[in-house]
Formats: C-alpha cells, structure tokens, sequence
C-alpha cells in the first residue's frame, strides 16, 4: 500500500484507515503513512478530548453553584445535585491526564463564566452567584468535598 492509496483509504473508510495506520505505526512502516489525515485526526482526537473534560468540569461547577445558592430549590433537589457532581467527578477522575488537568486549570476562569451563565439562565436571574469563581481547582475535583452552606437561607 502506498500513501496516495492510504488517502484514498481515508476518503471511502476512515475506520479501515485507521487500523492500518495503527498497523503501520506499530510495523515502523512511517514512510507509508498518511501524516495530512494523522494530523488531523490527532488534532480532531485532542479537540475532543479537551471538549469532553470541559463539558465535565462545567457540569460539575453548575451543580455545585445550585446546590450552594439555589436555596429555594436545593430541599428538593440537594441529593440529586450532589449524585450528578459525585458521577462527573468520578468520570473525571477516570480520564484525567496531566495534559487535560493542566487545560482545564488554565481555562477554569472561562469555563466559570460558562457555567455561571447557564445557572443565570437555569435559575430565571434570581439568584445572586459570584462573578469569580468560589472553589479552588482542588476543591472541584475532590469526590467528596462539597460547600458547607445548606443551612443557609435565601
């Protein structure tokens, strides 16, 4: 197989494409790959990746903002929140890398102001949130650290 071949591979079968890149890849055969189409499915693959522990981290972070200052809602809905925070930090935890740990403590101020625009929006604008955010990235990933606010009142 050529890499003129392999390309055409790509086009008509990606997952065939794939296997005989891993295959080449593990055989040393690197004059025979397709690096255009590896690029960008490494790139894609980090793009994903960076996605998945940002939607992760965010859900995490509006849980834990409902459970602390929705008090309104948290007698019906504080297991709830804490079971949805525990399961995300949990998944979390499993696919954590340091590479992905270093990108989300980086970009934890925007994925805050993400975060906190979706409990705004959850909560109709009646509940006053903090503009920063209130826990420390250690904090956020703990499984079993949680705000000690629920006597509060509104």
């Amino acid at each position: 197989m050529s890499v003129i071949d392999l390309k055409a591979l790509y086009e008509t079968d990606e997952f065939a494409w794939l296997q005989l890149t891993i295959q080449l890849l593990k055989n040393r055969q690197l004059n025979f790959l397709d690096l255009e189409h590896l690029i960008e499915e490494l790139e894609e693959l980090s793009r994903r990746d960076k996605s998945e522990v940002s939607s992760f981290l965010k859900q995490i972070i509006i849980h834990l903002l409902l459970l602390e200052y929705w008090t309104n809602e948290r007698e019906l809905n504080a297991n709830h929140w804490r079971s949805e925070i525990y399961g995300f930090r949990d998944r979390l935890d499993e696919i954590l890398t340091t590479t992905l740990r270093n990108y989300l403590e980086e970009n934890l101020d925007s994925i805050y102001k993400r975060s906190l625009g979706r409990v705004q929006q959850k909560t109709g604008n009646t509940v006053k949130f903090p503009l920063e955010c209130p826990y420390s990235f250690e904090q956020l990933l703990d499984l079993n650290w949680f705000p000690d606010r629920s006597e509060d009142s509104d």
